[in-house]
């Protein structure tokens, strides 16, 4: 029996709802991201909250709320204690989407989902991986890898492998196989025939269009508005897709001069961009390129200036201007507040670069035709003052000591408890918090200082309160006190929790100055709520800057990864069905698309046995190193030794096998080693012409068998003297066993 494997959708199937899903490998149970919306609606996450408490690891792959704003939330309230895995700019960024989220909504409500130290709780079990990096899980997830690998849609998002017993299962949501100006594209297409590819179905029914023409027609549209007087609304997110459109108009008002006022506005814009500027190794080739050759970074952004409140917008007033601001939702946050200042001028435009998310604002006003009118609630969050202020500070006060008489109730009740009810022993001295403060005479303090004993329930055996006093009963030597170094030690975990946020952190160092202000701002506040109704004059643009791969670019990945089972989630129902039904027509495939809740066994039909090698039996391998590896052909019988299968040495001679090439050679890296030999090369038509008559090409086996999968490397060309060098040249680049 193969390994066993169990899908479960808890969100985001058949729908464009947050994505969440539960994978069992072999009983090992891994939650594929944690999504939520923008709403922050807790009847979302009602399958999640039946499962979380039995999660064994967390696997995340993008840095924005559809992938991970759930995760603080599950964590707090439904017993969610699973490590959580990541690259290191999901991680970061993701911490910074959720502190924006929670600054937003903590502006204009009594938000009470989660809390900062709630995101920072969170985010502490976070293990961060490199991409490539196989990772070895341990205890009940033993012989289980996973690895994080590029998906190419934002920053440090990831496809996950996760290989048991030499079969794979890859979880390939919102990737993108195109080349961008930050990113490299995924590299799904290396995979080869998984034993389960789990991919979404949300692109499957789109087509794009060149990205040149796109991106002359978006600084196009922003120009010809502002020419006119206008001001531009593009509502993004905190920390993901907007990345791409910072280094497009940068770029853009660079080369053209122009002198528009660009604003990159959320409650971490500055964080936001200090941090990226150190992920340059995340980012794409000419980004990595630029920087070696004249240390030139590109998110040393020259036309863009990054605010974290509205003031500086306000002293522009209707000037023309570009502002990108958080939320992309328009629910929360700045751009809810200027989409409402900006709503009524017709010579204004609001251009959205993603689909809004289901119920929300931004998807309302991307209707055919949008709304010419909207209810909208404006919130803000002022200082109490009066009345308001002195009946605050009143309840406060009670509060307070309510606790400490509480406090004191139970100190009482623990001693007697302890003592027993019989005890002869006189009752405890119970110091009443209204009279528990006394002057002492200090004149050479500068005054009268009281001495807070509130609460303070003396042990049975004194007469009066008293402060604990411990002997001090170290060692002593020549030197001093005797000390043991690992007291001074700091673990391996401690070290981790303080350099999870980099030098310099703290509250300062994870958000902007002025949002902590805010937070660290102990004036009592409270919300002021009003609802209006706005008239939509300014235009309203829809362009598709998500960097997802199309329905044709999807379709042709799937082909040849060649997957032996297919999942399809995350995507409307026309677009899953779509997917599905051209995948088991044309591809051959087994293809499921499981709704919420419904699980799906995808286990494989391969029958995998573990066994071991025998001492005798491997005293005479010769193995050869292979990069970090060591390969060897090996001949052998299987036996049973304390139940469990052997590998024993063959009891007569075994017959002479074919030779096997092992390696993966690029056409590039052949063509330099044979320039380096003195032979002229050069490409043409696809295919390494080495010298005047010999032709080296790479063809799949779908051109030479009709199936997917894996490349042949073709010699064409005379049987001549040139052939069998370039043969043999050919055969050195390779593991012969």
């Amino acid at each position: 029996m193969g390994t066993s494997v169990q899908v479960t959708p808890l969100s985001g199937a058949y729908g464009e709802g947050p994505l969440c899903y539960l994978l069992a490998v072999d009983g090992f149970r891994f939650l594929l991201d944690c999504g939520w919306t923008d709403l922050c609606d807790t009847s979302q996450l009602q399958p999640l909250a039946k499962v979380a408490p039995t999660v064994d690891a967390v696997l995340l792959s993008h840095p924005d709320m559809m992938h991970l704003g759930a995760l603080p939330y599950a964590m707090k309230h439904l017993g969610l204690s699973a490590p959580v895995y990541a690259t290191e700019p999901v991680f970061r960024l993701g911490l910074l989407t959720m502190y924006d989220h929670f600054l937003s909504r903590w502006q204009v409500s009594d938000f009470d989902l989660f809390t900062l130290d709630d995101v920072d709780a969170a985010f502490q079990n976070v293990v961060r991986l490199k991409y490539s990096q196989n990772y070895l899980l341990n205890d009940k997830g033993e012989g289980v890898v996973i690895a994080p690998h590029v998906a190419g849609h934002l920053l440090g998002g990831t496809v996950w492998k996760i290989t048991k017993d030499g079969e794979d299962v890859v979880y390939a949501v919102d990737f993108n196989h195109r080349k961008e100006r930050h990113l490299n594209g995924t590299v799904l297409g290396s995979f080869v025939r998984p034993a389960v590819l789990i991919t979404d179905a949300y692109n499957a029914l789109n087509n794009q269009g060149y990205r040149k023409k796109q991106d002359q027609d978006f600084i196009e549209s922003l120009i010809k508005v502002l020419a006119t007087g206008g001001s531009v609304l593009l509502p993004v997110d905190t920390a993901g897709r907007v990345l791409e459109l910072l280094l497009l108009l940068d770029m853009y008002w660079d080369e053209r001069r122009l002198q528009y006022p660009i604003y990159f506005l959320t409650n971490v814009s500055t964080s936001t961009v200090d941090y990226v500027k150190s992920f340059l190794e995340w980012m794409g080739d000419q980004i990595a390129k630029s920087f070696e050759s004249s240390r030139a970074n590109a998110f040393l952004l020259k036309k863009v200036t990054l605010i974290i409140n509205k003031e500086e917008l306000e002293k522009l007033g209707d000037a023309p201007k570009v502002v990108l601001a958080s939320m992309a939702s328009l629910e929360v946050g700045f751009s809810h507040d200027i989409f409402v200042e900006m709503a009524n001028e017709a010579r204004n435009l609001v251009l959205f670069t993603e689909k809004g998310q289901f119920g929300t604002l931004a998807r309302m006003l991307q209707v055919d035709p949008p709304p010419k009118a909207l209810k909208v609630t404006m919130s803000k969050r002022i200082p109490l003052v009066g009345n308001e202020l002195k009946a605050y500070e009143e309840e406060q006060e009670r509060i307070k000591k309510e606790k400490s008489l509480k406090a004191s109730l139970v100190k009482e009740e623990e001693l007697k408890a302890s003592h027993g009810s019989n005890t002869k022993a006189s009752e405890p001295m119970v110091i009443d918090a209204s009279s528990s403060r006394k002057s002492v005479n200090a004149s050479h303090f500068g005054g009268n200082n009281d001495i807070l004993i509130d609460g303070f329930v003396p042990p049975l055996t004194s007469v009066a309160p008293m402060f604990p006093f411990f002997e001090n009963t170290a060692e002593w030597d020549d030197f001093g006190e005797v000390i043991n170094p690992d007291d001074y030690m700091m673990k391996q975990e401690e070290m981790d929790n303080t350099l999870m946020l980099g030098p310099g952190d703290g509250l300062d160092g994870r958000i902007d100055d002025g949002s902590a202000r805010l937070l660290l701002d102990s004036t009592p506040s409270k919300v002021i709520s009003n609802e209006m109704t706005v008239q939509v004059k300014c235009s309203l643009v829809y362009m598709d800057f998500e960097g997802r791969s199309d329905g044709r670019s999807v379709k042709s990945i799937i082909a040849h990864v060649a997957p032996l089972k297919l999942i399809l989630v995350h995507g409307s129902a026309e677009a899953t069905e779509h997917l599905k039904m051209h995948c088991a027509k044309n591809l051959d495939l087994h293809v499921y698309a499981p709704q919420i809740e419904e699980t799906i066994d995808v286990t494989s039909d391969l029958c995998a046995y573990k066994v071991q090698l025998s001492e005798k039996l491997m005293s005479n391998i010769i193995s050869k190193k292979l990069g970090e590896h060591e390969i060897a052909w090996v001949d052998a019988e299987v036996g049973k030794e304390d139940e469990k299968l052997i590998l024993l040495p063959p009891s007569s001679t075994p017959p002479p096998h074919k030779p096997v090439l092992v390696g993966d050679l690029k056409l590039s890296d052949f063509k330099q080693f044979l320039e380096n030999k003195g032979w002229q090369v050069e490409f043409a038509g696809g295919a390494l012409r080495c010298g005047e008559y010999i032709m080296v090409r790479k063809v799949g086996d779908s051109i030479l068998k009709g199936s997917t999968g894996s490349q042949q490397i073709v010699i064409e060309g005379p049987l001549c003297e040139d052939y069998y060098k370039i043969r043999e040249l050919l055969y050195s680049q390779f593991y012969l066993l």
